[in-house]
């Protein structure tokens, strides 16, 4: 830990400013009492940090399940009674560890997962744009296209100009510049400047102009576009912002029901999550996952006992501890360690850091995710790369981040189903031999009922009096659904004066009389299958 503080203290600051506005936006956003939202991202950073295989990935409230909650809430009756699906979500998370469901993550195509992080990136720059000019339309948790307000990201947009509040912008733009500065020339002059983080500079810098400018009548910030941190007046008021789950309604068909879901989604946007910061690497190291579930999974029964929202493993943050060059887990324990002392002894100073300053932050962190550059590199790659890719920046970016991940995924099969449609087999055909045609179709290694289509349209096109080389010397499996094909076109080969000769390690075997009786009385290992 002490090895590597010197990188991981000033990113955990960076992620910690990052992480702060993000907590109560997202509360904010759920319908939740705000300080829900920080209560998660101290056990997302304390609790699931020690317990994480990840060395760089950082966990809290989700805004991918803002909506979830909010909805929850309403059908539950109530906060207390929601806090017992997150206990139970947490629960069933522990379970899909158990059984090592973290492998699905592997699963989702690599274009899927760099157009995840370039939408991201574009929503966290649309998203702060009204923050950077003062017109703070919105939660910062809220990453949906469609807004509370009946606008949506692009229309609340219009309306900047009639709304700017000058001295939001002011600070906005020199935030900006210092985190330029910093980022591009200082941090290459001297160590001192990489020790010192630009976010943190921009964020003090952003408190003494609060502070010398409260009473000017046009470069004033109201307190509106300022963070907004609950402050408790004693001890007893602070601990009075603890809920307690009721699990008196734990009997309640709808409460498994939406700890089900929870347990689903929060699963699967931590897989995700987990996918692309292991990508963002520069050390390229590979996250446990089923590690991941459990270390969720405990963070999330924590939480929903003390009134937390629920946790996932979160890639704006994630990426912000990454680009700050966080490079162990001390860093995501020691934001969360920031977040807890924050709002028990310096509540008020906190609610003096305009949000213009934090939406400078993650206007960086969102270009460095969404480059253009990456757009070329994605086309070069070709359409079947480029396509799941733009399809998962526009679904992000237009709907949600759950909608975009979906459907870059279905595209990302379609052009997997191609795939496999095309490389099922390839042929060879030769001159006449004795009147007939020599045809040589190889089949591939795998040939699935995904290859059905490709393989029925090739023998059906076969001329009369072929003379066909089936070869499976090379194939290690062969579905049910292909021998089924081939015993159907054995029948009709017969009537077309067609003549097959089946190629296995075992020989040759000409014009087999039935396909399913060959295979059957052949084990597959013993014809070079498995």
């Amino acid at each position: 830990m002490f090895r590597t503080i010197k990188n991981d203290l000033p990113a955990s600051i960076v992620v910690f400013f990052v992480a702060l506005p993000l907590c109560l936006g997202i509360a904010l956003a759920s319908g939740a009492p705000l300080f829900s939202g920080l209560i998660a991202g101290i056990i997302g950073g304390i609790v699931v940090g020690s317990l994480s295989g990840s060395k760089i990935g950082v966990s809290g409230p989700a805004a991918g399940l803002a909506a979830i909650v909010l909805t929850a809430i309403g059908t539950l009756g109530g906060y207390q009674n929601f806090l017992v699906a997150v206990v139970l979500g947490g629960i069933i998370q522990l379970i899909f560890g158990v059984l090592k469901a973290g492998i699905i993550g592997y699963y989702f195509p690599s274009s899927v997962i760099k157009g995840m992080l370039t939408g991201i990136g574009i929503i966290i720059i649309l998203k702060q744009i009204p923050h950077f000019f003062g017109y703070d339309a919105g939660p910062d948790g809220k990453d949906g296209f469609f807004q509370t307000s009946s606008e949506n990201t692009f229309s609340s947009l219009l309306h900047i100009t009639d709304n700017i509040i000058l001295g939001s912008l002011i600070i906005g733009i020199v935030s900006l510049a210092i985190l330029i500065l910093w980022d591009k020339v200082l941090s290459k002059k001297a160590k001192i400047f990489q020790l010192i983080q630009g976010p943190l500079v921009a964020v003090i810098v952003g408190i003494i102009f609060f502070s010398l400018t409260q009473s000017h009548s046009t470069l004033s910030i109201s307190q509106s576009h300022l963070v907004n941190v609950p402050v408790p007046e004693d001890a007893s008021s602070f601990l009075a912002q603890f809920n307690f789950p009721n699990f008196g309604v734990i009997t309640n068909p709808d409460v498994w029901v939406i700890a089900f879901t929870i347990a689903l989604v929060a699963s699967l946007e931590t897989l995700l999550c987990v996918e692309a910061t292991d990508k963002l690497d520069p050390h390229k190291n590979v996250t446990p996952t089923n590690r991941e579930l459990l270390a969720q999974g405990t963070g999330n029964i924590i939480s929903g006992l003390i009134g937390g929202l629920p946790i996932t493993q979160v890639i704006v943050r994630s990426s912000a501890n990454i680009q700050s060059g966080g490079v162990s887990k001390s860093s995501t324990i020691i934001h969360g360690i920031l977040l807890l002392i924050s709002v028990v002894l310096i509540p008020t100073l906190l609610n003096m850091i305009p949000l213009s300053v934090l939406a400078a932050i993650l206007f960086v962190v969102g270009y460095k995710l969404a480059k253009p550059k990456l757009f070329k590199q994605m086309y070069d790659l070709g359409w079947k790369q480029s396509v799941p890719f733009t399809i998962t920046v526009l679904g992000i970016v237009f709907i949600d981040l759950l909608w975009g991940i979906g459907l870059g995924l279905a595209v990302g099969v379609v052009v997997i189903l191609l795939k496999s449609y095309q490389n099922s087999h390839f042929l060879h055909i030769e001159d006449k031999s004795n009147g007939k045609h020599k045809i040589k179709m190889t089949l591939a290694e795998e040939v699935t009922f995904f290859n059905k289509g490709a393989i029925l349209k090739e023998l059906d096109s076969l001329p009369r009096d072929t003379y066909l080389e089936l070869n499976l010397i090379k194939t290690r499996y062969l579905d049910n659904d292909i021998i089924e094909i081939l015993e159907d076109f054995a029948i009709k080969a017969k009537e077309r004066n067609i003549d097959i000769n089946l190629v296995s390690k075992r020989g040759v075997v000409e014009n087999p009389p039935s396909f399913v009786q060959f295979f059957k009385e052949r084990p597959k290992s013993s014809l070079g299958l498995n």
